[in-house]
């Protein structure tokens, strides 16, 4: 099939790299793939990496078109940006006869749909989560403010004119299918997770870990901390694993939020002795959850939560480590107590958090935890899976036998 890829993230991003390229690269050897991703300015500026990756683009053979991405003032920005995207994808749909339009969440599909009323393609929307709603989950935009109406607006467009959906999580389909205006045209959806490539995120050496005073034991934090995340709650977690064992240590992975993420630290006393914060290419994140005995990664209960399928989740979980989650992470929790290959902490008390702590540590000494992370990993996250649902799609909607 010929198709057109719309991502609003950079693929110079470590997301847009991980959940993007990752597939399509694998997509590529049987579809003719056109790539439009809207670049940030320092991703674009740094020329070494930005040349890296055209190369490998192009022996994937894909055709990328970089955009640069605006930000201020919101709407006109992002106005500017749609206008400019749908301009080039208006020619690549004409100049190559794309059939199908994927677009990877809310803004690329404003293109999208109007490729499908004027240009006859198919649809695909990627939603990746219902994000006006995290916006005002987050803080950003208030319920009643009509950037949110609008974006609502134009999910209910999305979803009533997509010739397929995509959705990260179960939970996600089964609201969407109780949406009034879905009753009796409900469009044909697909759940497929954030997937790792399994054969870069592997377990580490297996090492048991006591719970004493004398043993160490490094507790890992990957990503954003902000917004939909309780880093604060992190701190709490590791203030009562420290209590456990007095040598432990905190792994901070995170690009961007460090003056954030000092700050938070030094209002909750953490010393800085154990603590490690750094910024890593993704490259290089295997061997930094390598380090790792065990992650936490708890995510802000709220109405959005119920479609996010956080992409490190998987990305540990291949690396053999344990993780302890909130409630916050919709399909998931119950995967993580029932494999046993996590803890799920209810609330944020003392003695909860005591618990939660104990049985991470208990996990973590488990000599068998490695393998069942991997074989959770393997089951919920490979992105080998996930590149045989969307070949699926791409075939299907093209009226061809997928393979």
């Amino acid at each position: 099939m010929k198709i057109l890829y719309l991502s609003y993230d950079g693929l110079l991003e470590s997301l847009g790299y991980s959940q993007v390229f990752q597939y399509l690269r694998e997509l590529a050897k049987a579809h003719q793939i056109c790539l439009i991703t809207f670049e940030k300015s320092e991703d674009w500026d740094n020329i070494e990496r930005r040349n890296t990756l055209r190369e490998e683009v192009a022996r994937a053979g894909i055709r990328w078109f970089a955009l640069r991405y605006h930000k201020r003032p919101t709407l006109l920005a992002t106005a500017y940006d749609i206008s400019v995207g749908f301009l080039l994808g208006c020619f690549l749909v004409l100049r190559h006869r794309v059939e199908i339009v994927h677009a990877r969440s809310y803004t690329p599909s404003v293109i999208a749909l109007g490729f499908k009323g004027l240009l006859g393609v198919k649809y695909v929307f990627d939603m990746r989560g219902f994000w006006p709603d995290e916006k005002v989950d987050g803080g950003v935009w208030a319920r009643a403010s009509l950037l949110y109406r609008l974006a609502k607006k134009c999910e209910e467009r999305f979803l009533m004119g997509a010739d397929r959906v995509v959705s990260l999580t179960r939970k996600a389909v089964e609201e969407m299918k109780s949406f009034s205006y879905l009753q009796g045209r409900l469009p044909a959806f697909e759940v497929i997770t954030t997937c790792t490539d399994l054969g870069n995120f592997r377990p580490r050496p297996v090492r048991r870990i006591e719970s004493d005073s004398t043993a160490g034991f490094t507790l890992g934090s990957v990503g954003a901390v902000k917004l939909w995340y309780l880093f604060d709650q992190v701190l709490e977690c590791f203030a009562g694993l420290r209590e456990l064992i007095p040598s432990a240590r905190l792994l901070i992975i995170n690009q961007g939020e460090h003056d954030y993420i000092r700050e938070r630290l030094s209002f909750h006393g953490v010393p800085e002795n154990c603590v490690t914060l750094r910024a890593v290419s993704f490259a290089n994140m295997p061997v930094e959850m390598s380090e790792m005995d065990a992650a936490i990664l708890l995510v802000k209960p709220s109405y959005s939560s119920m479609a996010k399928a956080p992409t490190k989740l998987g990305e540990l979980l291949g690396c053999g480590v344990p993780c302890l989650g909130s409630e916050g992470m919709a399909d998931m929790c119950p995967v993580l107590e029932r494999d046993r290959v996590g803890v799920v902490i209810k609330s944020f008390g003392a003695e909860e958090i005591r618990r939660a702590i104990g049985a991470l540590v208990e996990l973590a000494s488990d000599p068998d935890i490695s393998r069942r992370c991997r074989h959770v990993a393997e089951e919920y996250f490979s992105l080998a899976s996930g590149v045989e649902k969307y070949d699926r799609i791409y075939r299907e909607l093209g009226g061809e036998v997928a393979r």
